[in-house]
């Protein structure tokens, strides 16, 4: 063997040992959970998310009722909601059917987000999260329950809902940049909570505008938002 020969054979068993140890070196998988931080940042995200989604049920259920045997015809504006766990059957406090008719929505919308959160806090993590309602977001619900039913009712829901939705907004775009590089169905998760309650902030607020002439409404980290 000439010694070019033997440099060219010396040159090929190095590149198979680079590829044999980036093969060992690929990133998990999706259906693995992330590594380090990523792993860390994406079970508090879930959990937060579980627990945010969670106590929107009940404001929706406040706004729309609840009934135990749901209506055949969909769009029956006094179809309510499926009552959480632990939660009697509530008459819709909100007299406005645009109002019902998107607390509905959001309610079936959150609890599958819900599901999905969950799902992956068990696939890729073995964690089994059980939804609470955490004091900030116990307030919120407090306050609408508090609150007299029919127009007063109609305005203060959205106040409160559009503020409980911005406060999902950061954690779910940090979610965006933060999650781990292999996970997308969480990375597409996350992009959809912020398109889908971005919009919803904003009809929010066109809302208060139409119907109660508040048109500079801001949602804040608070239970409710701000206005002059």
């Amino acid at each position: 063997m000439t010694k070019s020969t033997r440099c060219f054979s010396k040159t090929l068993h190095a590149i198979a040992a680079l590829s044999i140890g980036a093969i060992f070196a690929t990133p998990a998988h999706a259906d693995s959970a992330g590594r380090g931080l990523t792993a860390q940042f994406e079970k508090d995200y879930l959990t937060f998310i579980i627990n945010h989604h969670y106590s929107a049920l009940r404001m929706t259920e406040l706004a729309a009722g609840t009934d135990l045997q749901r209506d055949a015809m969909v769009k029956n504006p006094q179809e309510g909601t499926s009552p959480t766990p632990d939660t009697s059957a509530t008459p819709a406090k909100a007299s406005d059917d645009e109002i019902k008719s998107m607390a509905r929505q959001e309610n079936r919308v959150q609890r599958e987000e819900i599901v999905t959160a969950q799902r992956f806090l068990k696939d890729w993590y073995g964690v089994d999260h059980t939804p609470q309602v955490l004091p900030e977001n116990q307030r919120a619900i407090q306050l609408l329950e508090q609150t007299s039913a029919g127009a007063q009712f109609n305005r203060e829901f959205l106040e409160v809902f559009s503020s409980h939705h911005y406060r999902a907004l950061m954690p779910s775009q940090n979610c965006r940049v933060k999650a781990d590089v292999q996970h997308d169905p969480l990375k597409h998760y996350c992009e959809g909570i912020v398109g889908n309650q971005t919009r919803q902030i904003n009809d929010m607020r066109m809302q208060l505008c139409k119907k109660f002439n508040v048109c500079d409404y801001q949602p804040t980290m608070n239970t409710a938002g701000k206005h002059s």
